[in-house]
């Protein structure tokens, strides 16, 4: 499985701009499935949602003068039927958790980018809307609904599938639309949902419209949105090239990002290097990179690998990252991004990188760092190390391994808690933090020890051995231990939005998708569509 796309390749989305506001509009083909279903009514696949994240990423990045995005059906009376039931009925447990993990990926980056690019996204709700459909209004800034008659929101998947509203949608309602328990409880157990004044009254939508008067309202009010924006009107894009990675049975290589996978391990190694040249400093001349800039080249490849492991190798539990380069010219490209931060394209690269690193966080995958001579584990790729599970650091006199803090460390690059990963690292010890980022400078093994920045600092005698048992001994447990350990220690600190989709996931939802009440034979899940009748339950609570 691949997820590199283009809008000239686009099956599922159109996407269009007229100065200030786009519009990206769902025409779901039915036979353009990535399986043997078709989807219809609007519902969708993963290849829909490859498509979604692209859009929002290119809108990002190739279009600045853009504040406004119009999120509506090119369908007559449908907006999105979600999920397509056939597609989840036929695919693995696997399958089916890392497609709601990606989907969910996808709604909160509609939701950065509204927070942090200032686009806003307006939900035209046109026709019915669906479970995983109305999860994607959700992820918008505000949902306009048609007052037809029988268009509807809903989110049907409890009542109909035995399962849960996998992309958040039960966490949305209550956390960030903020609507009554209560009337939160009613509307996710009605399978046919809510409609007209009342889906207003309950908080679901923001403003319904009459069939005459509804285009022209959506378009009044992503008029209105657009005046809130500090994005460029006049500023050039930087086109998103393709990433041209050579894949063989053994692994992936790109232009700074390496995989190469060990099966009979298990585990994977993922090399980051650093840029082969000085990087430019002048604001001008990483405008002039553009998709060639290192950092945003570098954690595009770094994002792929990750998707590819996350779908494509399920019995690889184990990554290993390493980095390889100058470390100085790692530290000096965080210091031209921190000295032009308020640049429109800077501000994109630095929630471009936050948001890879997240997705390494929400992987279900160990991720141990080594730390060795030639590393540039330094500012931005320090979070590489901090982002893993565990982190080794040789300690050799006569051959060097440092570490360096920047700027970037002191919380541009915050975690889905919403702190750094330094604070998260110490949440005991908060000052500790100040007085990191006051020495920034090169660390050697055992001054970051000391500073507790790396796991352990095994000297020359002991490295191959401490390193080769840790991660042998890492992948002879349990992968679905490990799963819920790691998600319950990598979020330390406050509860978020984000933290809480995820950890619920990984939890309940990974749950739920075994158990016989839904994909039993007589499960919900199962039975839905297949004339066999109401599925049939195990009553016991558990």
């Amino acid at each position: 499985m691949t997820f590199e796309t283009h809008p000239d390749k686009y099956r599922h989305w159109r996407l269009s701009c007229d100065g200030a506001i786009a519009t990206l509009a769902l025409d779901v083909q039915e036979e353009g499935g990535l399986g043997d279903y078709r989807l219809k009514l609007n519902s969708y696949d993963l290849g829909v949602d490859i498509e979604l994240a692209d859009a929002v990423q290119r809108l990002r990045f190739e279009h600045p003068e853009v504040r406004v995005v119009i999120v509506r059906s090119a369908l007559e009376r449908i907006f999105c039927a979600g999920a397509n039931i056939y597609m989840l009925g036929q695919s693995s447990h696997a399958l089916k958790v890392n497609f709601c993990k990606f989907t969910n990926e996808t709604r909160l980056a509609l939701e950065d980018a509204s927070a942090h690019s200032r686009i806003a996204f307006l939900a035209a709700v046109n026709g019915t809307c669906a479970g995983g459909g109305y999860e994607l209004a959700l992820a918008c800034d505000e949902i306009f609904l048609v007052d037809d008659g029988s268009a509807a929101v809903s989110l049907p998947e409890a009542p109909l599938l035995g399962v849960l509203p996998g992309t958040g949608g039960l966490t949305r309602l209550v956390d960030k639309r903020k609507v009554r328990r209560d009337l939160a409880d009613v509307f996710s157990t009605l399978a046919e949902g809510v409609k007209g004044r009342r889906a207003v009254a309950w908080g679901l939508v923001d403003a319904v419209h009459s069939t005459s008067r509804f285009w022209n309202a959506v378009d009044s009010r992503a008029r209105e949105l657009a005046t809130g924006s500090d994005r460029p009107t006049n500023a050039r894009g930087i086109t998103l090239g393709p990433l041209n990675p050579h894949v063989d049975d053994d692994g992936v290589s790109y232009s700074h990002v390496e995989l190469s996978i060990n099966r009979a391990a298990r585990t994977a190694d993922v090399t980051v290097t650093a840029p082969s040249e000085i990087q430019p400093q002048a604001i001008d001349e990483i405008v002039e990179a553009g998709d060639r800039y290192w950092l945003l080249r570098a954690f595009r490849e770094l994002d792929d690998v990750l998707l590819r492991l996350r779908f494509n190798e399920p019995d690889i539990g184990t990554i290993i990252l390493r980095t390889r380069g100058d470390l100085e010219r790692v530290v000096s490209v965080d210091v031209a991004l921190v000295a032009h931060e308020q640049h429109w394209l800077v501000r994109e690269i630095i929630h471009f990188v936050k948001r890879v690193l997240k997705r390494m966080e929400q992987s279900a995958r160990s991720f141990v760092a080594l730390i060795e001579p030639g590393s540039c584990f330094g500012g931005t790729l320090f979070e590489l190390a901090l982002a893993a599970d565990r982190s080794y650091m040789l300690d050799d006199a006569e051959r060097p391994a440092y570490v360096s803090l920047s700027p970037m460390n002191a919380g541009r690059l915050p975690m889905g808690n919403g702190l750094s990963r330094l604070h998260t690292r110490f949440l005991a010890r908060p000052a500790h933090v100040d007085e990191l980022l006051e020495k920034i400078g090169p660390l050697d093994a055992s001054a970051a020890s000391e500073a507790g920045l790396v796991t352990a600092a095994p000297d020359e005698l002991d490295w191959d051995d401490e390193v080769r048992l840790a991660i042998e001994h890492r992948a002879a447990m349990s992968p679905d231990a490990l799963t819920g350990l790691e998600a319950s220690l990598r979020f330390a600190g406050p509860e978020t939005l984000e933290t809480k989709i995820f950890g619920r996931l990984s939890a309940w939802q990974n749950w739920i998708f075994q158990r016989p009440n839904a994909v039993g034979e007589r499960g919900a899940l199962a039975a839905y569509g297949t004339g066999r009748g109401r599925p049939e339950f195990d009553w016991r609570r558990t």
